[in-house]
């Protein structure tokens, strides 16, 4: 009952909407191992420890051509959304956000 009713929510979006959302979902993995790094590389120049090798898995997935392609369409998308006429958008967008943030922790 509850996937159907994420079914029509996601239909009442606009295209771009929907485009950013399913993205933002496919990256879903990727950020979260992103952020955690991001943690502990700042935990460890904190504690002056050695960050290179945090640095380095940080670095290869920036490298990697599928998240960069991912990234770039958000971020061509990203713009348009701040201006979307549909009401639905934003709203939608933000607990997307929300709740991939408390899945990452």
């Amino acid at each position: 009952m509850i996937e159907l009713a994420l079914v029509g929510a996601l239909l009442a979006l606009s295209p771009e909407a929907r485009e950013f959302m399913e993205i933002t979902s496919k990256l879903e993995t990727v950020q979260c191992e992103k952020r955690r790094l991001r943690r502990q590389i700042a935990l460890a120049e904190v504690e002056k420890r050695n960050s290179g090798e945090l640095r380095k898995r940080f670095a290869a997935l920036n490298r990697d051509p599928q998240t960069t392609r991912l990234e770039k369409r958000l971020a061509e998308l990203q713009p348009r959304l701040s201006h979307s006429s549909d009401p639905e958008d934003l709203p939608a967008i933000d607990r997307q956000r929300v709740e991939a943030f408390y899945r990452c922790e």
